[in-house]
């Protein structure tokens, strides 16, 4: 992308002793370029369109989208896909592997950085080290998530597994696409080969009702099943879920708050702590912002809250309380279920309640923050209320990100446009 100082340098000094008409052609000439780039740079990608126009990779492209990776892949921003060929991918096939073991193995061929042609021939120090879906998933144990990578002689570039190092023969071959720096498609020569992705796997048991009745969730599968919010869970287990499960003790303390709402409120509650995405923990963990939850659709209310990360601790922060990721009960897609220490209270049901820990704010310091917020024209904690969008607002993961990507674009066009003007008048 052209740098905006020296475009606009640029411009300024070819065009300063040409008439007002050919300045101003030139100004909307140089808007429309920097449109376009920006265009380019904010688009998101999709990795099953990106291989259908290579068909020597169509088998390869086939696994991405029945292990569901390719969902992940499209997902995430600066990311690495080390494609094979179909003839590697036939020596992988053959050996019988289930298809969660070989999305074992294939996660193991997406990293979590941007490795493009120039910079794997620029390794420094000839060699580095960078984790993989595979780690980032939790499946690896240990470090078997991470690839190392080492520019030798020749011009040549080896991949090898952390917990393989005799393998030796896998080299890069070419780029296929680079979008710096958000993917890089290469082809690699040979399937990367790891004895714990390749280890016997079992098939996940993806029962949304037996899984809620284990691992510290019984007593919240309780209030679900006696509340009837149960079925929206399962309606919504084959298109994707995310439950955050309070655990049972989270639940016990709680109870007296519970007791207290009626049964409509009891509902929305408990469908507060569902979200009609699959979002898996690597997903959490490398993002934050506001999640709706299965509250959100047909309320006149908003029921989100917001995901924050700090390393690998995930939090879940609502308007009253802050709740801590503390174990994965499952995470496979569709279905992701999390234990969480503390029972997700939404503004729209515990107006006024603060949590024990966070000191309320003396009622002046209130006052004043209020009216400066409301002076800066910024949301204060009353407007929170607004009711939310109805459900034909509701936007899949894509189409947000999309509009988000979108958005940003025309706001730093706008300025790019603004700037060049305001360049050009003073010229």
């Amino acid at each position: 992308m052209i740098p905006l100082t020296s475009a606009c340098l640029s411009f300024t000094s070819a065009d300063h002793h040409r008439s007002p008409a050919m300045q101003t052609a030139s100004a909307i000439s140089l808007s429309v370029l920097f449109l376009l780039s920006l265009s380019a740079a904010v688009h998101g990608h999709n990795i099953t369109r990106i291989l259908a126009k290579h068909p020597e990779f169509s088998t390869f492209n086939h696994y991405l989208t029945i292990t569901h990776l390719a969902n992940e892949i499209n997902r995430r921003q600066t990311i690495t896909v080390c494609a094979v060929d179909n003839a590697a991918m036939s020596s992988l096939i053959s050996k019988g592997l289930s298809i969660q073991t070989i999305k074992n193995v294939l996660s193991l061929h997406v990293f979590a950085d941007y490795f493009g042609s120039k910079k794997l021939h620029q390794v420094t120090k000839g060699s580095t080290s960078t984790a993989t879906m595979y780690q980032a998933t939790g499946e690896a144990p240990g470090t078997a998530g991470y690839v190392h990578i080492t520019d030798i002689k020749g011009g040549k570039v080896r991949f090898t597994p952390e917990d393989n190092p005799t393998q030796t023969d896998t080299v890069y071959v070419k780029s296929v696409l680079e979008m710096p720096y958000n993917i890089s498609v290469i082809q690699i020569s040979a399937i990367l080969q790891s004895p714990e992705a390749e280890a016997p796997t079992a098939a996940p048991d993806l029962n949304l009702t037996s899984l809620l009745q284990r691992d510290g969730c019984q007593a919240f599968y309780d209030l679900l099943t006696s509340s009837g919010a149960i079925g929206t869970f399962l309606s919504s287990a084959d298109g994707g879920v995310t439950v955050f499960c309070p655990g049972d003790d989270a639940i016990s303390a709680f109870a007296p708050k519970y007791k207290n709402l009626t049964a409509s409120e009891k509902i929305s509650l408990l469908l507060y702590h569902g979200v009609p995405v699959y979002n898996s923990m690597g997903m959490l963990r490398s993002s934050n912002g506001l999640m709706n939850t299965l509250a959100t659709e047909g309320a006149k209310k908003k029921y989100d809250f917001t995901v924050q990360n700090d390393g690998n601790d995930v939090t879940l922060k609502t308007k009253v309380t802050t709740a801590t990721i503390s174990g994965t009960v499952v995470d496979e897609e569709p279905i992701a279920i999390y234990t969480i220490d503390k029972v997700l209270m939404p503004r729209e049901l515990f107006k006024g309640v603060v949590e024990a820990e966070e000191p309320a704010p003396a009622p002046k310091a209130a006052k004043k923050k209020k009216k400066a917020a409301a002076k800066k024209g910024e949301t204060t904690e009353d407007d929170a209320d607004a009711p939310g969008p109805d459900s034909s607002d509701d936007y899949s993961d894509d189409e947000a990100a999309d509009q988000t990507a979108s958005g940003g674009g025309r706001l730093v066009a706008s300025v790019v446009m603004a700037v060049c003007f305001s360049w050009l008048a003073f010229a």
